[in-house]
């Protein structure tokens, strides 16, 4: 799987809200397209993640309806990758960060598609089925 890399198992396009959007508003447009996370971006660039995990903490503090904007619960994106990166590597990094989902940027830093657990257990369900 060395040679299999990012752009083979991304989600693409991505679902982006901007830091002001309200966590409500982010969280109907989650459900509505039955997936796990938005990325933030702020005048075309990532500035964050908001992921399913995130409303656990909304939702423990009592603030699902508060009109907070996304910016106050949305985690950092330290953790992104490129088109050409193996999925190995993505794999390893999720692992050693204990995260879900990993933006996918170009080399300006725009965001082109997202690496979730879902896309690469996919992608390892499809070869299983294929090979077997």
């Amino acid at each position: 799987m060395d040679d299999i890399f990012v752009a083979r198992v991304m989600s693409s396009p991505v679902l982006t809200v901007s830091p002001d959007t309200l966590v409500e508003d982010a969280a109907e447009k989650m459900l509505d397209a039955e997936i796990g996370s938005v990325v933030v971006v702020d005048d075309g660039q990532l500035v964050g993640i908001l992921t399913n995990t995130d409303f656990v903490q909304i939702v423990a503090e009592r603030k699902p309806k508060d009109r907070t904007p996304v910016s106050a619960y949305m985690s950092d994106t330290a953790v992104t990758t490129t088109a050409q990166v193996p999925i190995t590597q993505v794999a390893e990094s999720m692992l050693e960060h204990g995260i879900h989902h990993v933006p996918v940027v170009d080399d300006d830093g725009a965001v082109i598609g997202i690496v979730t657990t879902t896309d690469l257990t996919s992608y390892v369900s499809d070869l299983r089925t294929v090979s077997a």
